[in-house]
């Protein structure tokens, strides 16, 4: 077994604190990283708070996460000694279902193998994420990260990155698209970069005027205040797909109409309560309101390969895990531009 320091929640509510753990030995295709990084995901919070129901404790929280290779099983192919590599939200998959044959294991039938506060495929052992030093994965659900990109602006690639990237690709943008982007966050910031790569044109949709400078120089080409319905009338059958990353409710029926005909809402955000539409926001111009999760491994090697040769990056703030609850606090109140990274020496702190 494999001591690892990391930080935990130890109950729903609870401020994180330090916890020593054991990873398991690397098996025959396991690789064992010494982690670097590890973005913090606004999902960390929900599920450390046990916001969402079903939360085990302790939890490492972490999915985002990027390092070094410091080991390597007999028959690991892809990966050797000191590449760098990075994990995202699940280590594990059955493999013998439809979706993960297609190479779509993020909507396995199960079992899937959540990075943490899960459990392995043998359904027992506990699964803990990044805020920790090291992590052992199967090569099958590792990535390969190219060399020479500053890494901790890596990091939220493996989850804030290809949760825009596959649904921006599922409905086709690209260059002549015109594409909305609800909010601007940790989502929707690499919504605005990935979009603009892919050579599409971007509006940004917000409730803040002050996003408008950054929105801008991120990539996008307009702006909007979406304070009302009104302010969101002049944009009616204008796009092609609409990126919504908003996890508060908000006015379904206005965004719908500001789509073209055969147009695409695409849902990334969660709001707490459901959502309301009106028939006739979506039959008239055979609209489309669709949802979209993370990608599988192959889509997100993918995304990493695109982002690495495009030079897309996230916008971080580095902060250590000991700073994590502050950091939280701050993500509730929208105080980020746009994603804190966990710097994981300082785990090494006393």
């Amino acid at each position: 077994m494999l001591p690892t320091r990391g930080y935990a929640a130890h109950a729903a509510k609870a401020p994180l604190a330090p916890f020593s753990f054991q990873r398991r030995d690397p098996g025959p295709r396991d690789v064992v990283i010494e982690i670097a990084y590890c973005g913090v995901c606004h999902s960390d919070i929900h599920q450390a708070r046990d916001e969402w129901g079903g939360a085990t404790f302790p939890m490492v929280p972490g999915h985002e996460i990027v390092g070094r290779v410091s080991a390597v099983g007999r028959d690991v192919k892809r990966f050797r000694k000191d590449d760098l590599a990075g994990v995202g939200c699940f280590v594990d998959s059955c493999r013998r279902c439809a979706q993960c044959k297609e190479g779509e294991e993020q909507y396995c039938d199960g079992p899937l193998a959540f990075t943490y506060n899960g459990k392995e495929t043998d359904g027992k052992t506990p699964t803990q994420g990044g805020y920790s030093e090291r992590i052992v994965v199967d090569e099958a659900y590792v990535l390969k990260v190219a060399a020479g990109q500053p890494l901790e602006r890596v990091a939220p690639l493996l989850c804030a990155g290809i949760t825009t990237y596959s649904p921006l690709r599922r409905w086709k943008v690209g260059k002549g698209t015109k594409l909305g982007v609800v909010g601007l966050g940790g989502l929707g910031h690499m919504g605005v970069k990935l979009g603009a790569a892919l050579g599409a044109e971007v509006t940004v949709f917000s409730t803040s005027p002050k996003k408008e400078k950054d929105a801008l120089a991120l990539g996008a080409k307009g702006f909007t205040v979406t304070t009302s319905e009104e302010a969101l009338a002049p944009l009616a059958g204008r796009f092609d797909v609409i990126l919504d990353t908003v996890s508060a409710n908000h006015d379904m029926d206005a965004l719908l109409r500001c789509l073209r005909v055969g147009g695409t809402l695409a849902l990334v955000g969660a709001p707490e309560k459901p959502l309301s539409v009106e028939a006739f926001s979506v039959i008239p111009k055979r609209r489309t309101l669709a949802g979209s999760m993370i990608g599988g491994i192959r889509e997100t090697q993918e995304m990493l390969d695109f982002c690495a040769k495009h030079g897309v990056l996230a916008d971080v703030e580095v902060i250590p895990v000991q700073g994590v609850d502050a950091a939280w606090e701050r993500m509730i109140k929208g105080d980020v531009r746009y994603r804190f990274v966990i710097d994981a020496k300082s785990l090494a702190a006393k």
